[in-house]
């Protein structure tokens, strides 16, 4: 089941610029911290999936050119040749956390390089910035910002309905936006550099999941939810004349503008009692189809209905698949077979159980198929077979009983998208993957179709704890939705999540460190034991006991000998238990909803920390101490861990800008703590192995220091830091939880809010890089100057190949004519010599196509004059400059 995921420690945050251009720096920019940076090559530890995909589009000119979007997790494109999903939004930084929401993705069928993204996670305080519409020339690979004065809500309900963005197919500079919370309908007429509301639409829609919601989270007016043009109205050039727009409005669900936007009127005859989930026009053939459902998704649903109107007569026709009184589900997935006119297709996407329903039309409507059907109850009859064994974990381990099966054909199925190219390609997402088909067809002849995860790239769970034991797996994770995995192999799919129990959601796990075969996680379930064991480092797991009243699994600590483990749950005081926790005692000393951790050498030892508090105990959590240790943070957004292989060494980072913020020491066992002066704000720490002659462990954190944020490696125990990501590679909040790994240096581990666990190696181990093969063939750059100002600054370089060949790898190189010097550099690196400079590319940008571009920035200093270089060279070639 796909559950609502919510940020807490940066809820606080204001929203700030999108990733891309350079972190300004602040004051926090400490005298004594000095700062490098290193390149990193970044991958996700594979799960595949894991998370609700509300939205697939295909772009109906060029063929193969499709996007998918998530709740929280960013949007992709699709990759033929390797048939995997490539992210386009890792550069959203930490202060836009909520511009990796995705509400709603439009892909121009005029120009195929052109894609927009509607961005936002939620409408309400959880989210403190507003929402914006991305667009981008270059299929998502760079991305401009367009800031709305509203917020919109990828997380939020309703978000499968849609597509609420929509890039007019005749005149591609007009865009239509549809908003929630009461703002109305929004509209650019400049490829969406800027929005305004059209003033004259006439409903901005009534529907609230639940108005009694003092949240504001499912007491939002749901809004303005899906635009569709009538190309047929329209030539290219000039703007489509006739377009549709549906509103969450159970009695005037849709809405029709004849004279391209000027005027609006509710569609006569309509159908009332439902919300219009999805309407999809076929202009062969003149039907707008819609799909109803009673509520507005993604979970809920109990009746549904589909309709055809016809836009030539206006006539309205029911034709739903089943009786309305047969129906225990709305309807949302709604497709037309561009290449077959009269195919459409429609989901079931709150069928929970037995399973979701597809539903078949090859007459326009007239009659239907379904998937599957009961031959004789429970038995079942499917249209098609089932391989997951790319990502054998959608069974979930299940062996259920008919009519039940698994793997599921799905749940939460809002987007369901034939290929406009290819009748026997289809996608559909669910809570948990993308799934298809490339044998369509065969359903109409009877035969078997074969459904399979087509989601490989697509990495989207949201990640609570990371674990790297020093020996056994490399890497085990505590997730959201999908409890979490042991991963053997980071670039394979782990067999199946933990079981035994499966917990909705994991939220702590632990190992002890001097037994790491020991392993504990604690986590969420609706009914049954919120707490496992394992005794073969997480490969086979045992459920233990709850104490009395817990609700949930907060977190948990393992001794470092294994022997007793210590555990603070929702619902309930801070336990310990010896043995694997048939019996729990009270730990006194400590308030509930500490978080806890363990001394990684000395078993007896325990630590808390509540409210600014640090606690400690040195009975094995039979009672703890508070530290008279002062200046910690007040709040409770805080995470620490204890050294290995020293006893009573502990690093603390957290806090918020309101207050004591960035990342202590303590060697005493939390009795004193200092302050790093040179980290302004901390919200991670983890340790890895050692650099080559190094004696201390390797720090990673997440953090601000010098006034960049960024992902930070030290390995002189935090006296200098190096920043290990780049503006391309941020992932949105990265708050949660970090470590390195024991066994590799230079290697980290990341969590991310809906990107999975990404992990990271440095390219060398000894520092410097490989030079950069100089390309060839016809090369031009653009230099702009974007910002300037008294001794500083901001500029914009992008290189284009002009040639007829790839490059493998860049290094440009020009001259300041007036002595200028580069202060920060992002998105390549670069090396200046008086006023000689060359930049390079990074890992991730080095291949560049003929007829593409790859761009860099930076900051720097000038006085006097500050005049543009007059000249580039790439490697020796001169290029044109712009």
């Amino acid at each position: 089941m796909r559950r609502t995921r919510i940020l807490t420690a940066v809820l606080a945050l204001a929203a700030g610029l999108l990733a891309g251009a350079p972190p300004a720096l602040g004051a926090d920019a400490a005298k004594d911290v000095s700062i490098t940076a290193d390149t990193y090559t970044w991958k996700n530890a594979r799960v595949d999936g894991g998370g609700f995909v509300p939205g697939i589009v295909f772009n109906r000119k060029e063929r193969n050119l499709a996007y998918a979007r998530t709740d929280i997790g960013g949007a992709y494109r699709w990759q033929q040749s390797s048939k995997t999903w490539t992210p386009l939004m890792d550069s959203v930084g930490w202060d836009d956390w909520g511009h990796t929401g995705v509400v709603s993705l439009a892909s121009d069928s005029v120009d195929p390089d052109r894609v927009y993204a509607a961005v936002g996670t939620y409408t309400n305080s959880w989210d403190p910035g507003n929402g914006a519409v991305l667009r981008s020339a270059d299929r998502g690979a760079s991305w401009r910002k367009a800031d709305l004065p509203f917020k919109l809500g990828g997380n939020m309900p309703g978000r499968g309905m849609g597509e609420r963005l929509a890039v007019d197919p005749n005149r591609n500079s007009v865009l239509y936006l549809g908003a929630p919370s009461g703002k109305g309908l929004w509209r650019s007429t400049d490829s969406g550099a800027s929005w305004s509301q059209v003033a004259n639409f006439p409903n901005v829609g009534n529907y609230v999941q639940d108005p009694s919601d003092t949240s504001g989270y499912a007491s939002d007016n749901q809004g303005i939810v899906w635009v569709t043009f009538d190309e047929s109205t329209g030539t290219a050039g000039t703007a489509t004349r006739t377009i549709y727009v549906g509103v969450a409005d159970k009695d005037n669900a849709v809405y029709r503008s004849t004279d391209a936007g000027a005027t609006w009127s509710r569609v006569a005859g309509q159908p009332t009692g439902y919300l219009a989930h999805k309407g999809v026009l076929d202009a062969a053939n003149g039907y707008l189809y819609l799909a109803y459902s009673d509520k507005g998704g993604p979970y809920d649903g109990g009746k549904g209905r589909l309709w055809r109107y016809a836009t030539g007569t206006g006539t309205w026709t029911d034709i739903s698949p089943v009786a309305e009184a047969d129906t225990y589900y709305g309807f949302s997935g709604l497709t037309v077979d561009r290449q077959r006119p009269g195919t459409v297709m429609a989901t079931a996407y709150s069928s929970w159980w037995p399973d979701t329903q597809l539903f078949r039309s090859t007459d326009s409507g007239g009659t239907w198929t379904k998937a599957w059907d009961y031959t004789s109850y429970p038995d079942r009859a499917n249209r098609y077979t089932m391989d997951v064994s790319s990502s054998p974990w959608l069974t979930w381990g299940a062996n259920p009983s008919p009519p039940e099966q698994t793997p599921k054909l799905g749940w939460m199925t809002e987007a369901l998208e034939i290929d406009p190219f290819d009748s026997n390609r289809m996608m559909y997402g669910t809570g948990a993957t993308i799934y298809g088909t490339e044998d369509l067809t065969k359903w109409d002849g009877g035969d078997r179709f074969t459904v399979r995860p087509m989601v490989q790239g697509l990495e989207e769970t949201a990640v609570n704890d990371l674990a790297s034991p020093p020996s056994g797996a490399p890497l085990l994770s505590a997730l959201g939705d999908v409890g979490g995995f042991r991963h053997t192999d980071l670039a394979k799919v782990p067999s199946m999540m933990f079981t035994q129990p499966n917990f909705t959601t994991t939220t702590s796990l632990d190992f002890a460190e001097t037994s790491p075969n020991t392993f504990v996680r604690v986590g969420d379930l609706d009914s049954g034991p919120h707490i496992a064991f394992s005794t073969d480092n997480g490969a086979n797991w045992f459920a233990g006991t709850d104490p009395s009243g817990v609700s949930g699994g907060g977190t948990v600590a393992a001794a470092a000998d294994g022997g007793r483990f210590v555990w603070s749950p929702a619902g309930a005081g801070v336990q310990y238990t010896t043995g694997f926790g048939t019996s729990w005692q009270a730990s006194s000393g400590i308030p509930a909803g500490a978080v806890v951790e363990s001394d990684r050498v000395d078993p007896k030892v325990f630590y808390g920390f509540k409210s600014g508090k640090f606690y400690v105990s040195s009975d094995g959590g039979a009672t703890f101490t508070a530290s008279s240790a002062s200046g910690l943070p007040s709040g409770d957004s805080v995470r620490f861990k204890a050294l290995p292989g020293t006893k009573g060494e502990v690093w603390l980072a957290g806090g918020a800008t309101d207050g004591a913020y960035g990342l202590w020491h303590s060697t005493d066992a939390g009795a004193t703590f200092t302050k790093l002066s040179g980290v302004g704000q901390a919200d991670t720490i983890g340790f890895g192995k050692a650099a080559p002659g190094a004696s201390y462990q390797t720090l990673y954190t997440s953090a601000k220091i010098g006034g960049v944020r960024g992902i930070f490696r030290s390995t002189d125990k935090g006296a200098t830091w190096t920043r290990i990501n780049d503006d391309a590679h941020q992932w949105g909040w990265t708050g949660a939880a970090i470590t390195g790994d024991p066994r590799v240096y230079g290697r980290v581990y990341v969590s991310t809010n809906g990107r999975g666990v990404v992990y990271g190696d440095t390219s060398d181990a000894g520092g410097g890089t490989d030079p950069t093969p100089a390309p060839t063939g016809a090369c031009t750059v653009t230099y702009r100057i974007t910002n300037q100002w008294s001794g500083g600054f901001q500029a914009d370089v992008q290189l284009s190949n002009t040639g007829s060949s790839a490059w493998d790898g860049w290094s440009l190189g020009w001259s300041f004519a007036d002595g200028q010097r580069i202060t920060q550099l992002w998105n390549a690196e670069y090396t200046q010599s008086g006023s000689a400079v060359t930049a390079r590319n990074v890992s991730w940008n080095g291949g560049v196509a003929a007829g593409s571009s790859v761009s860099f920035g930076f900051t720097g200093s000038w006085s006097g004059t500050n005049a543009r270089p007059a000249s580039f060279k790439l490697g020796e070639q001169s290029c044109t400059v712009v």
